[in-house]
């Protein structure tokens, strides 16, 4: 019997005769320190199998995922019931994400109602798990709900998709990447800060943080918003929790989620405004733009967005939308669209569903962009009226009201088909032993028919470091590395034999980024990053572009990890140096747009600037049934001031004027200085009945604010102002003919005019 055949069976034998056990973690409240609950972790039999990593990759090969999964709930179950975990403590179990990938979501409903009753659990689902199967892990956790128990996000800010899932899975917890506790502060932590904190604001779910080994650590997790913490600093893993845990333990409240539907077929986007909300009717035409817009803002806002939309038939799934649409999944977390005779897949990483027949979502187009801090949705019906396509009638709603938009992205995702195949895990078969250059090498690169003397000359020859580690040993160690790597290490290479990588690392390594590899290890992945290294005894800082696949053996056991590694600092380097500039341009471009717009002495609005504005705000009064007023202002006495104490002080009286102006003004009006000693002031949406008298009382409030003294210069001065009005829609209707009007009426209102 060969070794892969002694392992695939181990595998079936261990979870048979119940060699799953769990041990459990403490999860403290960080504010009282006392325990409330226990995250049960799981482990094998001593031996080979004993961690997880190398028990789940075991199962993985010989396809037991699912039966592994459901022994290590049973083993948690049991282990939580055994030590006494239970209610009012919370049981944290967690959900392999291949498992809603390759088997039904009622094998999972099945492994979580045979726990005992007395449990409270936790379930904690990765978003890895939502992409690939949305309507059935939708599903699953309504009834998961149903049962009384809890959800916890995973491993939230390892990936930026997790934050665009928040919303329509609903955690009770939220629980933080150990990165964002244990990294430096950054861009991408405070993303994850902003979009966790305001999940929670919003729906008092908790944060929970992880990786908590240290003091600091503890005061970074406080600092992000954590109110839960697990790490070492609070206890280990152990089999055997503690009995003082459990003496000490507290009752954790976890919010209640929105009661889930009983329904058992999805509503529609459509059905989900609330009654009352005011429809418009518009052709489909204006529809396409506005749903354009809603796909702009999408990919702005990048990768914690989620878009789904309807097209009603795939005859409206154009080239110019495919090609809108592939950039969309480029660029956004999840994407989604459904139509009749669209498929599974339209596009590589698009998501999709054939709409049934008698399905309401058919008559609709629909467009949902959910994210973070920001949520929008175009929801319309078909009205059946015929001709011209893009001249069909709709009735529609565009909402920003992220209850109603979340309900709607809901009813889209319980209908999106899943993966017809789960994600392959890329690698070749290969024995191991523990040699620099394993024998079947050939096989590995693919070239069957080279001598292993010629592979290791070519290897030993590549200009890139070429790195093997043995994935079955503790710590992963390197089993070869040719002298290109020594070189980048800046180590000789017999003294790199048997360590792990993570040498390279230093105190700017992103933390974030050694997670991913981590986990992509974790789970027998390809994974390709750019890592900040250093080099040598001196730790000299350099860019590494690194490359890493697994190798398995004829078992499926994930046997090494090849390693490729370049110096890519000069690249890195230039793009970072490109980038400063494209700021500094931007700055440029920036200040000169301000210069275009902005009064240079007062810092308010010019001439250009106010026209445009004022030409904008007609439209939309025009198209709401709103007035508008134009103040047009003269200061008298200026001249008087200019002549007696210099035009250095005439500058400082007009930035005092308009200082005090801008002072009494809403946040809606616009001041603008037109030259000289001349200001104009717009008013919007005003009543159109009480347009006038809004504008005369707004104007003598602006006279007496200017006709009280200034102090320029050690000089107490005085001036007036002379204010002509006109209106929008009674006076004229664009913005020349106001301007007119105004500085007629305010020419006739000037003191001894000849």
């Amino acid at each position: 019997m060969d070794a892969a055949t002694v392992t695939s069976r181990g595998v079936a034998d261990v979870i048979a005769s119940g060699g799953v056990t769990s041990v459990f973690q403490p999860i403290v409240d960080l504010e009282t320190g006392d325990t409330v609950a226990f995250e049960a972790l799981a482990r094998g039999p001593e031996g080979p199998l004993h961690s997880p990593a190398a028990l789940f990759a075991a199962a993985r090969g010989e396809g037991l995922l699912a039966e592994l999964d459901g022994a290590c709930r049973g083993a948690a179950f049991r282990g939580a019931v055994a030590h006494g975990l239970v209610d009012p403590l919370l049981v944290f179990v967690n959900v392999e994400p291949e498992v809603l990938d390759t088997a039904p979501a009622e094998d999972l409903l099945a492994i979580a109602g045979s726990a005992p009753g007395r449990l409270q659990v936790v379930v904690e689902i990765t978003e890895r798990a939502l992409a690939s199967r949305p309507a059935e892990l939708l599903r699953t956790a309504e009834r998961i709900r149903e049962l009384g128990w809890a959800i916890a996000l995973d491993d939230v800010g390892a990936e930026t998709a997790s934050l665009a899932f928040m919303a329509l899975l609903r955690p009770e917890v939220v629980k933080l990447d150990l990165a964002l506790v244990q990294g430096r502060p950054s861009s991408a932590a405070a993303e994850v800060m902003n979009a966790v904190n305001a999940y929670a604001e919003r729906s008092g779910a908790l944060l929970l943080a992880e990786g908590i080994e240290t003091p600091d650590h503890l005061t970074q997790a406080r600092a992000l918003g954590a109110v839960l913490g697990q790490g070492w600093l609070f206890g280990h893993p152990t089999a055997s929790p503690d009995p003082a845990h459990r003496r000490t333990a507290a009752g954790l409240v976890l919010p209640r989620a929105a009661a889930p539907s009983s329904r058992t077929l999805p509503g529609s986007p459509f059905a989900a405004l609330p009654a009352g909300t005011p429809l418009r009717r518009s052709p489909k035409r204006l529809l396409v733009e506005v749903s354009k817009q809603l796909e702009r803002e999408a990919r702005r806002i990048g990768e914690t967005c989620v878009v789904a939309s309807t097209l009603q038939h795939r005859d409206h799934f154009t080239l110019a939308t495919r090609q809108r649409y592939r950039d969309l999944v480029e660029r956004t977390g999840f994407v989604c669209t459904l139509g009749e005779g669209i498929e599974a897949e339209p596009l590589p990483g698009l998501r999709g569903a054939e709409l049934a027949g008698d399905d309401p979502v058919r008559g609709e187009w629909d467009v949902v962009v959910l994210s973070p801090h920001f949520s929008a949705a175009l929801l319309a019906r078909d009205l059946g009226d015929v001709g011209p396509d893009h001249d069909r009638l709709f009735e529609y709603a565009l909402t920003y009201d992220r209850d109603v938009v979340t309900r709607a992205a809901h009813e889209l995702l319980l209908r999106v088909a899943p993966r017809s195949t789960p994600r392959a895990v890329s690698g070749t078969v290969a024995d191991v032993r523990p040699a620099p250059v394993p024998p079947d090498l050939a096989d590995v690169v693919g070239a069957a028919s080279v001598s292993d003397e010629l592979l290791r000359r070519a290897l030993a020859a590549s200009t890139n470091g070429l790195t093997i580690a043995d994935m079955t040993a503790p710590d992963q160690p390197l089993v070869y590395a040719n002298e290109a790597f020594g070189a980048l290490a800046g180590f000789p290479l017999d003294t790199l034999m048997g360590r792990n990588c993570r040498f390279l690392q230093g105190p700017d390594t992103d933390p974030v980024a050694v997670t991913r590899i981590r986990e992509a290890v974790a789970e027998g992945r390809v994974v390709h990053e750019t890592l900040l290294n250093v080099r040598g005894p001196e730790r000299v800082p350099w860019w590494n572009e690194v490359h890493l696949s697994p190798v398995h053996d004829s078992a499926g056991r994930l046997v090494q990890y090849i390693g490729v590694q370049t110096d890519v600092t000069a690249r890195v380097e230039a793009e970072q140096a490109l980038l400063q500039e494209s700021d500094r341009a931007r700055d440029y471009l920036t200040r000169l747009e301000e210069l275009a717009y902005t009064d240079a002495l007062t810092g308010i609005a010019n001439r250009r600037h106010v026209e445009s504005v004022v030409e904008a705000d007609l439209l939309r009064a025009r198209e709401n049934g709103h007035a508008l007023a134009l103040l047009f202002m003269d200061l008298d006495g200026f001249k008087h001031v200019n002549d007696a104490l210099g035009h250095a002080a005439g500058d400082e009286l007009l930035i005092e004027v308009a200082r005090r102006l801008a002072d009494r003004l809403r946040v809606t009006d616009t001041l603008a200085r037109l030259g000289g000693d001349e200001f104009l002031v717009a008013l919007t949406d005003l009543d159109p009945d009480q347009a006038l008298a809004e504008a005369r009382a707004t104007a003598a409030r602006l006279a007496a604010v200017v006709a009280e003294p200034f102090r320029i210069r050690r000089t107490e001065v005085t001036v007036t102002a002379s204010i002509g009005i006109c209106t929008y829609p009674h006076d004229a209707g664009d913005f020349s003919a106001l301007l007119h009007q105004a500085d007629l009426r305010m020419y006739e209102l000037k003191p001894n005019r000849v």
